[in-house]
C-alpha cells in the first residue's frame, strides 16, 4: 500500500550555500510617500524581554500587561558617502548618475577609494529629468559602539521614499552628513529585517534537511545517520531534490513584520548588569524589535519598512518595563 508525507526540508531556499557577503542585498523596496530614507542598520547585541500594554485591538489580551521578547540592536548614525539617481531600461535599473562626498571618515578608506573631488550636484538636477529612483550610499560607524571590535564600516544602499525631486533635494541635503535612526523610523513602525544567519558548517541530513534516522540495525554498518536512497534508478542522476550532507547556516534571510516597539538615546536603560554577553554595553542609539532576529550576536543587521504590512490595527506602543536583569550564568 503506497503512503505519501510531505517531503522534508524545504526547497525554496536552495541551493543552501553560504552568503556572498556579510552585508544583506536588499532587492526590492516598498512605496513610501514621505521623504525619507527607507531603511537602517544596526548591530545586534542581544536578547531581553518587556513588560508592555497589549495595544492589539483583535488581541484576546487586549489592554492588559503583557510579557514581549524583545531584540536589541545598537544602531549608531550613519553617514550618507554619495547620492544615486537610477533610470528604468528594459534591462532593469541603471544607474543614471551619481555623485560622491569629499567629506567621508578615513577609515571609509580602508573599505574602497575615497574620492577626494568636490561633489557637483548640479550634475544630479540634470539628470533627475529621466531619473524614476533615488539611493543614497551609507556606511555604518562601528568605531563608536565598544561592542563590535571593528573600525572598517559597511557600506550598503538605501532607497529615499517620496517624488523623485524632493527625495533629490532631500539627499543632496544630507550628504557628507549624518542620519539618525529617529529621522528614519517612528516607534511602533512594521518593518522587515534582513540579515545573515548564524553558521553552522558542514552539516549531516538529519539535521541539514531533518529526515529520519534509520532502524538500529543500520547504525552497526554506519549508516545510522545516512538518507534511505539517493533516488530512483531512471533518471541516471542524482536530483537536487535529494537530501544530501552541505553547509548549513550563513544564509541570507528576511524576516517580516516584526514591530519596532522602542528607539532610545541613552543605552544604559536597556544595558543589564554586567552586559550583554559576547557585546558588552550599549554606547550609542538603540531600537528594541519584537522577537528573535536572524544571526549571531554583533552581526549586521538591515532593517526596511515592511513590504507587506499586516493588516492588523495598533493603539500606539506603551511599554511598562524593560527587563535589565543579568545575562550571565543562564
Amino acid at each position: 500500500m503506497k503512503y505519501h508525507r510531505p517531503r522534508r526540508g524545504s526547497l525554496a531556499f536552495s541551493p543552501r550555500k553560504r552568503a556572498k557577503s556579510i552585508i544583506p542585498r536588499i532587492r526590492s523596496w516598498p512605496e513610501c510617500n514621505t521623504v525619507r530614507m527607507q531603511g537602517f542598520a544596526g548591530y545586534k547585541a542581544g536578547m531581553t524581554h518587556v513588560v508592555m500594554i497589549d495595544d492589539r485591538r483583535n488581541s484576546p489580551t487586549y489592554g492588559e500587561e503583557i510579557v514581549v521578547p524583545v531584540t536589541v540592536i545598537e544602531t549608531p548614525p550613519m553617514k550618507v558617502a554619495a547620492v544615486r539617481l537610477y533610470r528604468k531600461t528594459q534591462y532593469g535599473m541603471q544607474i543614471a548618475a551619481e555623485v560622491w562626498s569629499n567629506n567621508l571618515d578615513d577609515f571609509l578608506g580602508r573599505r574602497l577609494n575615497v574620492p577626494r573631488k568636490e561633489p557637483d550636484v548640479d550634475k544630479l538636477r540634470k539628470a533627475v529629468e529621466n531619473a524614476s529612483e533615488v539611493r543614497v550610499v551609507t556606511y555604518t560607524q562601528p568605531y563608536l559602539i565598544t561592542g563590535v571590535p571593528k573600525k572598517v564600516p559597511d557600506v550598503m544602499e538605501h532607497k529615499i521614499g517620496g517624488n523623485v525631486e524632493e527625495a533629490l533635494e532631500y539627499a543632496i541635503s544630507k550628504l557628507g552628513g549624518e542620519i539618525r535612526v529617529s529621522e528614519v523610523f517612528e516607534e511602533g513602525a512594521i518593518i522587515d529585517v534582513i540579515a545573515v544567519t548564524k553558521g553552522k558548517g558542514f552539516q549531516g541530513p538529519v539535521k541539514r534537511w531533518g529526515v529520519i534516522t534509520l532502524d538500529a540495525k543500520h547504525a552497526r554498518s554506519s549508516k545510522h545517520r545516512r538518507i534511505g536512497t539517493l533516488g530512483p534508478w531512471n533518471p541516471h542522476h542524482v536530483r537536487w531534490t535529494v537530501p544530501q550532507p552541505g553547509q548549513m547556516g550563513f544564509h541570507q534571510r528576511t524576516e517580516y513584520n516584526k514591530r519596532l516597539i522602542k528607539i532610545g538615546e541613552n543605552g544604559e536603560e536597556i544595558t543589564p548588569k554586567g552586559g550583554f554577553l559576547h557585546y558588552g554595553v550599549i554606547r550609542t542609539q538603540y531600537v528594541l524589535v519584537t522577537g528573535s532576529v536572524p544571526g549571531a550576536v554583533k552581526r549586521l543587521i538591515r532593517m526596511r519598512d515592511a513590504i507587506r504590512p499586516p493588516e492588523a490595527q495598533f493603539d500606539g506602543v506603551n511599554v511598562v518595563y524593560v527587563s535589565t536583569t543579568s545575562k550571565q550564568g543562564r
